[in-house]
């Protein structure tokens, strides 16, 4: 079970500090049906994360219900392209970082934001998981790794399960401190968010750069061997 967990945790932190589904969140309380909004929001992104893993997971240990003792072998043929794509994103993200002094635009969601009932808040985490590259390669980079990892299946459910509470961090969090903290939530949200779009691109180019090296190498050692 280490080694399932040990290779999906960076892919499960680079969700969890994806900035959109916190700014969501954070923003979600503002609007009109914000509470049930922001449960609504968390519960979406919580479950659309659970769904992907849990395809990708069985499709990739497909082996072992045919008695092969290792993972599918697209798993290993997998891992190569999703570390030239973390590469790609990493490239793109650098390239298409705000200026100095200018702002990123802002997405069309978040000034129909007022406008959202709870179908549309579960919708649109839907659709940040699933529909936004970034999270959608992370989130089947970090399944294929439990995929291919050397655990039991019990171990890969665990781990399974662990990434997607550690990914959901983003909306568990946030969600936690607007029901719990009172006055002083919308405070410490607003610093969250600011403190987020402001690093947003350092952290996330340094992030692909790492997984995409990481991917890359997992491959070569595993067609290798």
């Amino acid at each position: 079970m280490g080694d399932a967990i040990g290779q999906m945790l960076t892919s499960a932190v680079g969700i969890a500090i994806s900035p959109l589904p916190l700014i969501a969140v954070i923003l979600m309380p503002a609007t009109p049906q914000g509470r049930s909004n922001g449960l609504a929001f968390t519960a979406g992104w919580t479950g659309s994360l659970a769904a992907v893993v849990t395809v990708v997971v069985l499709a990739g240990s497909g082996a072992d219900a045919a008695g092969d003792s290792g993972p599918a072998a697209w798993t290993l043929w997998l891992k190569p392209a999703l570390g030239a794509l973390f590469l790609l994103l990493a490239a793109k993200q650098w390239k298409d970082r705000p200026r100095e002094g200018r702002e990123a635009p802002t997405p069309g969601w978040m000034k129909a934001i007022d406008t959202f009932t709870s179908a549309k808040a579960a919708g649109l985490a839907a659709a940040l998981v699933v529909a936004n590259p970034k999270n959608l390669v992370l989130t089947v980079g970090g399944a294929v790794s439990l995929a291919s990892s050397t655990a039991s299946a019990g171990g890969r459910t665990v781990a399974a399960v662990l990434m997607v509470l550690i990914a959901s961090l983003c909306t568990l969090l946030p969600l936690g401190v607007y029901l719990a903290g009172g006055r002083r939530a919308e405070k410490v949200l607003g610093e969250w968010k600011a403190w987020t779009a402001r690093h947003d691109t350092a952290i996330m180019t340094v992030l692909f750069l790492v997984l995409g090296v990481k991917y890359i190498g997992d491959a070569v050692t595993g067609l290798t061997t």
